[in-house]
């Protein structure tokens, strides 16, 4: 996990890195030994012993170079610019800038034995942005190139690379596409049917039209008629 704070290394041998010689004031000529790779501005130092000097210059007393550890070969030639603390050691310290894990930490700072003011060490730009986005921590950068030399390095404006800030992504909403209802059909119930009314049952007697009166003088008519026919035909016998 990344840390946000520039590891601070009072104590040298917290990381495996030795003093083993001091030089003069002028030069400020310190040997050091790491025993794990680290990066320096424009290359990693693999695990080993080395000579930092500032380079013999009244013109600029911010320019480090390191050697090997015979000074037969220079390593790198590095801008830095003055960086000031409160309470100067008795020791080489080194600050550096934590990396994630297997990478290389990066060297940050220098103080020479007894120094108020160290070297800040200055990053070329394109690895001063990843370095400050992987630290979350301010770099110094520059523009420097390839193999710079100490004349052209002198002359470079330096600038300090923040770490990028998070931006809140925002999602537009998407524009809705709505489908048109499909039209429902739509269901016309059959008026209902009047049930038929079913005939009236006939009556169990048939009305009666009139009186039985005329019936009887009928009645009454036929008879003497029939009583008077008898008289007369039994006269006939006699």
């Amino acid at each position: 996990m990344l840390r946000r704070v520039v590891l601070m290394l009072g104590c040298v041998l917290a990381f495996g890195l030795m003093t083993t010689a001091r030089a003069d004031e002028w030069n400020k000529k310190t040997t050091m030994t790491f025993n794990q790779p680290v990066e320096l501005p424009g290359i990693v130092l693999p695990a080993g012993t080395y000579v930092f000097k500032l380079l013999d210059s009244t013109a600029n007393r911010h320019i480090v170079q390191v050697f090997s550890e015979d000074e037969t070969k220079i390593f790198a030639t590095i801008l830095a610019i003055p960086d000031y603390r409160l309470t100067p050691t008795d020791k080489t310290v080194v600050h550096f800038s934590e990396r994630p894990r297997n990478a290389p930490d990066a060297v940050h700072e220098w103080f020479y034995p007894g120094d108020n003011f160290g070297q800040e060490f200055v990053y070329p730009k394109a690895r001063a942005m990843a370095l400050a986005e992987e630290t979350k921590a301010p770099v110094l950068a520059a523009n420097i190139g390839p193999e710079p030399r100490p004349e052209e390095l002198m002359k470079l404006p330096v600038e300090t690379v923040a770490p990028p800030e998070k931006v809140a992504v925002v999602e537009e909403p998407q524009p809705q596409h709505w489908a048109e209802p499909e039209p429902v059909p739509v269901v016309t119930e059959p008026e209902p049917v009047p049930a038929p009314v079913p005939p009236p049952a006939p009556p169990e007697e048939l009305p009666k039209t009139a009186t039985p009166i005329p019936a009887i003088a009928a009645f009454g008519l036929i008879a003497l008629a029939l009583s008077g026919f008898t008289r007369l035909v039994l006269k006939k016998l006699a």
